[in-house]
């Protein structure tokens, strides 16, 4: 297997996970939204505190390693390129208030059972395998966000492009509110592309073609545990 070999089968896993997330494919819902927001703010602090610098630590180019911490300076320290300034975990909390969660209630909330088995699952997918499966780890789902995946709209543009939307109609926010959103449009294309070109770069060198491939996969196993989680958790707040 050639190393554009295996980026097509890394884009096939996150196509076939973009059409069966149901995060993605549903419409979105006010106790889903609250869910998110309180899940994803924890999400966010944990994989860019913890889970994303073993990746980093254990990557042995120099350049590759910076770049992962940068783009977890961004999510937890300050995004100065895409959210003047702010983390993207902050932002979560704007959009959170924006949709009428009190700021102590999100900052109190505690991790579901899924996302507690997301973050063990994420333990040993990140931090005991080769640097390249984790970079792997860090990024598919942040591709899946990009365009070229999925169906219709978010195909085209992307499924935070395709979100912002639907939180726009949902509940009447205005663009400065749906930060979130937007901020994600482009920052995750260049996080998603460090792991891309890190494949590109390094995987058939590595004789590795294969183990990123199933890296991709398992990973976004993850993520679907997570997101449908979240879509669970938020149907029984509404009822």
């Amino acid at each position: 297997m050639s190393a554009n070999t295996a980026l097509q089968g890394m884009d096939e896993a996150v196509d076939a996970y973009c059409k069966r997330n149901r995060f993605q494919q549903e419409d979105i819902t006010l106790g889903r939204a609250r869910v998110f927001v309180k899940q994803h703010r924890l999400n966010t602090r944990q994989r860019n505190s913890v889970l994303k610098l073993k990746v980093a630590t254990n990557c042995p180019d120099w350049d590759t390693r910076m770049k992962i911490l940068h783009a977890c300076s961004q999510e937890v320290i300050g995004d100065f390129e895409y959210g003047q300034g702010k983390p993207h975990w902050k932002i979560m909390e704007e959009l959170g208030m924006a949709i009428g969660l009190p700021r102590e209630e999100i900052v109190a909330a505690k991790p579901l059972p899924t996302t507690e088995v997301a973050w063990a699952a994420w333990e040993g997918l990140m931090a005991n395998r080769h640097w390249l499966e984790g970079i792997v780890a860090n990024a598919c789902a942040e591709r899946a966000n990009v365009p070229g995946y999925g169906r219709g709209d978010a195909r085209e543009h992307g499924n935070s492009w395709v979100q912002r939307r639907r939180w726009k109609k949902a509940f009447g926010l205005s663009d400065e509110q749906l930060e979130f959103w937007s901020v994600h449009e482009l920052a995750d294309l260049d996080h998603s592309n460090l792991a891309w070109q890190a494949v590109a770069e390094h995987a058939e060198r590595l004789h590795m073609e294969d183990q990123v491939v199933h890296a991709c996969e398992v990973n976004l196993r993850v993520w679907e545990l997570y997101w449908h989680g979240i879509c669970d958790a938020g149907a029984l707040v509404e009822a």
